[in-house]
């Protein structure tokens, strides 16, 4: 898991060009770095913020229940490498179970701003509460994949009044990365990725995606358009602030972890993944479920880092079993 941890993390400027992947194909044109071109299963809707005195805007979906409402209200936490278009699975299943689905995009990601600020787990896990206080949803229950896992546990330990509960899918952060890693500053990140050239960014977004999916078969072609949705913004003339942006919030496991929080969480929590998600990934999830009081854990046999993309059929059932 470590290893799966470390090359997700880095931004693609550290891959070196290599033979064996794609070179970056021709027909990508240059991409919003607030995703305006890039589709989105529900009407995108926006909850204005101030932070670090900068006026913002919160991107995010509120999808009502499909037939009879249940009276409960989810909220999907996405990962580092996407915003909530990725999770229009989930809240199909979701909604059809007459669940509200709310989908943040945390800012810096997705169709949301993308201020220069330190990018942490407190800020994104308040300003979801302030989107939910806006919405007046008084209790959700917490979905949260990647990097959502991390912001799930955190969420779940800040807010335990308002979390009923907890979902930790495939999350990175599983150890404290200030003992395992050297320091890397963000600007030295920002220097070496605005030094490489399009084949080097497109190689080092593909080689991020496709270890999500290490089982031998996993890896389908239509995952291809999620290095695309990355790599389109690095053509645009405002990609050197999104570069820094992600510069900035690729540190977040190494500044602000969470392995702390996980003995503070008193909801009931189901911490789920691949076992494929890295040699270590079952070790390591059984210790994030030891550390929770009460929480249950779910091994998914052969796959990798996203279930609901590679076998829904088999996350599916082990979600809305918990859920229910």
């Amino acid at each position: 898991m470590r290893a799966l941890i470390f090359f997700t993390l880095l931004p693609p400027a550290v891959f070196a060009q290599r033979d064996d992947l794609p070179k970056a194909p021709a027909d990508v044109k240059p991409g919003s770095i607030t995703y305006e071109e890039v589709a989105y299963p529900y009407p995108v809707l926006y909850l204005p913020l101030t932070i670090y005195g900068q006026d913002v805007r919160l991107a995010y979906m509120d999808i009502p229940p499909a037939g009879t409402a249940n009276g409960r209200t989810v909220v999907l936490f996405h990962g580092m490498n996407f915003g909530g278009f990725y999770f229009s699975g989930p809240i199909e299943v979701l909604r059809k179970e007459g669940f509200r689905v709310v989908v943040p995009d945390q800012i810096g990601f997705g169709r949301s701003s993308k201020p220069i600020i330190p990018y942490n787990f407190h800020d994104m896990a308040l300003n979801t509460r302030r989107l939910l206080q806006s919405l007046g949803v008084a209790r959700v229950s917490i979905v949260g994949h990647s990097m959502g896992g991390m912001l799930a546990a955190r969420f779940a330990a800040s807010f335990p009044d308002i979390t009923e509960r907890a979902v930790i899918y495939d999350p990175i952060g599983l150890t404290d990365p200030r003992y395992e890693r050297p320091w890397r500053s963000a600007d030295e990140a920002y220097k070496a990725t605005m030094a490489q050239s399009n084949d080097q960014r497109w190689q080092g977004f593909y080689a991020n995606i496709r270890r999500y999916f290490p089982s031998p078969g996993a890896w389908k072609p239509e995952y291809e358009q999620y290095v695309r949705i990355l790599y389109a913004p690095t053509l645009s003339g405002d990609w050197p602030r999104l570069a820094m942006v992600r510069s900035i919030y690729q540190q977040i496991t190494y500044l602000d972890p969470v392995v702390y929080d996980w003995a503070k969480i008193k909801v009931k929590t189901l911490v789920i993944g691949g076992e494929k998600d890295g040699q270590d990934f079952p070790k390591l999830a059984k210790h994030i479920a030891d550390s929770i009081p009460g929480a249950e854990l779910v091994i998914l046999p052969n796959l990798g880092h996203v279930p609901h993309l590679e076998a829904p059929d088999v996350f599916y059932p082990a979600l809305m079993k918990f859920l229910r």
